[in-house]
């Protein structure tokens, strides 16, 4: 059994910050469950460009109001809370949050939480050797 707080995840190495967006990741690969589950906060008025080639992501909208634009097919859809929305074709996508924006993400295959967003917005494929794990606690 896994449990763990956002609070006992704050300010380690699965507290990852980025210019526009901050992710805590609360379950990754190394806890060998077959997914990764993120809690990720996206600023207010920024524009932010993924695209996740390797990985299909399910976001739920948990507070904030925003837009999805999809880049592969010219659609855009506004997001407020109880919003999902999956990535299940691989799409390039653009969140534009209007106010902050708190989602929860999933994450199949798993990402290990070493991942950078490439010049792309992709996260390599990054797969853990059969031996290696984290301690759940």
């Amino acid at each position: 059994m896994i449990v763990r707080t956002l609070e006992e995840i704050t300010g380690t190495e699965r507290d990852v910050r980025t210019e526009h967006w901050r992710s805590k990741r609360i379950v990754l690969a190394g806890d060998r469950v077959g997914f990764s589950l993120h809690e990720t906060v996206l600023e207010a008025g920024s524009v932010n460009d993924f695209w996740y080639a390797n990985h299909i992501e399910a976001v739920f909208v948990t507070e904030g109001e925003g837009e999805l634009y999809d880049k592969d097919n010219d659609v855009t859809y506004r997001l407020g809370p109880g919003s999902v929305y999956v990535l299940n074709g691989h799409e390039r996508h653009q969140l534009r949050p209007r106010t902050e924006m708190r989602t929860v993400c999933v994450f199949n295959p798993p990402v290990t939480g070493r991942e950078v967003h490439d010049e792309n917005g992709v996260y390599p494929l990054v797969v853990l050797p059969a031996e290696q794990t984290e301690e759940a606690s």
